[in-house]
């Protein structure tokens, strides 16, 4: 069986758990876990058959292995008592997945083509001798306070980036999160930094010492690329999108747009943000009417304490959303960043 045919099952297997994980909503994991129909069956017969060329071999392998450990994870979940927290953990391989894939962008059009969200946009050769794609910083997955970023394989040192700053939920990290925006500012003449909270997740109590951090990342950043200050995003769901407020509302963030996503929020908040930082400030609010864990209410209040405050806001709130990263939501964001 060939290469190009194990590939193509690979890519088909991992959009079909990108649509599962959008979708993904307790009542309805049943259904979606059979949406899958035979993919992974069909994956597995594929890999264990392709005739890899050497070059190929490995990232391949390590993919594919990625995503059929979501696959399993996720069947194992359907009439599990805990199948919801087993399909969450099951579908972070997807991250595993597209972290071993993505380096057979540079060789196979299929998959540089995947890591696009549109036929309209491209990636050319660079134009520089500073390291680009996809990098880490103290980030392997079991460590904290490090951050992973993405660099436009064309970048030109003559020009200054808009950031994309994504910050992870809960017990998250960033090297895994990375994942669920690179698709979206590819192409787009963005940098991604994906950071990692210092604790077991942002440090919504102190919130100096992940700020602190996320400072730092940015200095790191703009040392060695380049940014455009006009330009700089904190985005981040969950816990992310809370502390994307709280750390976003400070008079000393650099931040000059905020993207929250399923945040929690109350109207004590704006309390302790100087009147001058939140007045025509930038604020793209995103939540899910099918919400859980932060119900829907919660937005609503923001995007109203927000506005009352003086905040430039846009209100996002989807219907079919449960608490989960509504990934097709970045581009849009990014129209509103760059625009």
């Amino acid at each position: 069986m060939s290469a190009a045919l194990a590939i193509a099952r690979l890519l088909d297997t991992l959009e079909a758990l990108g649509t599962i994980a959008r979708h993904m909503h307790p009542p309805r994991l049943d259904a979606l876990v059979a949406s899958l129909g035979d993919r992974d069956a069909a994956l597995r017969a594929a890999m264990a058959d392709a005739e890899w060329p050497e070059p190929l071999r490995e990232p391949a392998e390590r993919a594919g292995e990625a995503t059929l450990r979501a696959c399993d994870g996720l069947r194992a979940a359907v009439g599990s008592i805990d199948g919801p927290r087993q399909s969450y953990r099951a579908l972070r391989q997807v991250s595993r997945a597209l972290e071993a894939l993505y380096p057979l962008a540079a060789v196979l059009p299929t998959v540089d083509r995947f890591f696009l969200t549109s036929d309209d946009l491209s990636v050319g050769p660079s134009r520089s001798d500073a390291p680009t794609g996809v990098l880490h910083a103290g980030n392997e997955t079991s460590e904290r306070g490090g951050f992973s970023v993405y660099v436009p394989e064309d970048y030109e040192p003559s020009r200054q980036y808009p950031l994309v700053m994504a910050l992870h939920g809960g017990a998250g990290h960033g090297r895994l999160f990375l994942w669920s925006w690179l698709r979206e500012v590819r192409g787009r003449g963005v940098i991604l930094a994906a950071p990692t909270a210092i604790g077991d997740t942002w440090s919504l109590m102190d919130p100096p010492l992940d700020s602190g951090n996320l400072l730092l990342v940015v200095e790191q950043i703009n040392q060695r690329w380049g940014l455009d200050t006009s330009r700089l995003l904190l985005t981040g769901m969950s816990d992310g999108g809370t502390f994307t407020l709280l750390s976003g509302l400070d008079d000393e963030s650099p931040f000059t747009h905020l993207a929250p996503v399923a945040a929690s929020f109350h109207p004590l908040l704006l309390t302790m943000a100087e009147p001058r930082r939140v007045s025509g400030l930038p604020v793209y609010l995103v939540h899910g009417a099918l919400d859980w864990m932060f119900p829907v209410s919660m937005a609503r209040t923001a995007n109203r304490a927000l506005t009352a405050a003086g905040a430039n806001v846009t209100y996002r709130e989807i219907a079919d959303l449960s608490h989960v990263y509504p990934r097709e939501e970045g581009s849009r964001i990014l129209d509103w960043l760059l625009g």
